[in-house]
């Protein structure tokens, strides 16, 4: 097998992944309804300043741009790819796939294509949104906020991908949607939190995503040190995943 027939089989996967998350509507609902209806709230509303949450004279529309942007990825990253693997896993999708010579690995690749693709339609609409509400692009720091995204949709889909491949359909449904609460309200996606549980969620993925992404919409800068904490995650949710994944 070339690597060229190899890398069509998987752009071929990731192209059907991709669609198959465009036209679900719950899916939709949860990768970019969602994330739209809360930068619209929290950018023409004052929740972010009565949290403290946004310096004085600073924009809420970026502090909400950065925050959202982090919602999306744990969207499609986490809770989407989680749901749709656990399914595919119970219903044999993902062993039949496997046995086909796109193999087991370019299944996974497929997944993370897909990841990658609709993380990119998510982050033009979202964008879009925000710069019509009046968000400035003056500041931001194109790199710091793709290598944002990009490392922290790889930390997220690796511990997707695991909680998929371990747990049953019905717990993974479950368990990806409580996550996604608790990481938009209190896990330092949407904003920092204070005191010893804001310094906690900086180690853990959400809360390291927030503040790469808030450095990089609303600084201008990068946050290194963030941007290590989700290499990590994502190294080690990675070698978790091939250890205990199961397909059947």
């Amino acid at each position: 097998m070339t690597i060229s027939a190899s890398l069509r089989r998987v752009m071929a996967q990731a192209r059907f992944e991709t669609l198959a998350v465009l036209r679900n509507g719950e899916q939709l609902l949860l990768a970019v309804i969602l994330p739209l209806i809360i930068l619209v709230g929290l950018g023409r509303t004052e929740v972010l300043s009565s949290l403290t949450a946004v310096p004085p004279g600073s924009s809420a529309v970026q502090f909400a741009a950065a925050g959202v942007l982090g919602v999306a990825v744990a969207s499609i990253a986490f809770t989407g790819q989680g749901i749709q693997t656990a399914f595919d896993r119970r219903y044999g999708v993902l062993r039949q796939l496997a046995t086909t010579p796109l193999g087991a690995a370019g299944v996974i690749w497929g997944k993370l294509g897909a990841v990658v693709c609709v993380l990119v339609v998510q982050t033009t609409l979202l964008l879009a949104a925000a710069a019509a509400l009046g968000l400035s692009f003056v500041t931001l720091n194109w790199p710091g906020m793709i290598l944002s995204l990009l490392t922290g949709a790889s930390a997220l889909v690796s511990w997707g991908v695991l909680m998929a491949g371990t747990l049953r359909p019905e717990a993974t449904l479950a368990v990806a949607n409580l996550l996604w609460v608790l990481m938009a309200s209190v896990g330092g996606l949407l904003f920092h939190r204070e005191g010893t549980w804001g310094r906690v969620m900086e180690f853990l993925p959400p809360g390291a995503l927030g503040t790469a992404l808030r450095a990089s919409v609303v600084d201008g800068t990068i946050a290194w040190p963030a941007l290590a904490v989700l290499a990590v995650w994502a190294l080690i949710g990675t070698l978790a995943a091939r250890r205990w994944f199961s397909f059947d």
